[in-house]
């Protein structure tokens, strides 16, 4: 038995994994849930380019005065 899911469209069942087996098979199709419209159209959710994620956290990290002093605890293997 292998299970793979897919989108259906209404004309065409759409894999959402490759399929690894030849020949021919009886099939159990079971209809779970609609999917959201960027899904079942195959459409990837558009990436942005780096030039807009540089900096996009800037000001909303603060690191603390001391972040580079040495550790109490490791005191006595920096001796």
């Amino acid at each position: 038995m292998y299970a793979v899911k897919a989108i259906y469209d209404g004309v065409n069942f759409k894999p959402r994994q490759p399929i690894s087996v030849s020949g021919k098979y009886e099939v159990v199709i079971t209809f779970l849930e609609p999917v959201e419209d960027n899904i079942a159209t195959d459409k990837q959710p558009k990436k942005r380019p780096l030039s807009e994620l540089r900096g996009f956290l800037k000001g909303k990290i603060q690191m603390a005065d001391d972040f580079n002093a040495p550790l109490e605890e490791m005191k006595e293997y920096m001796e």
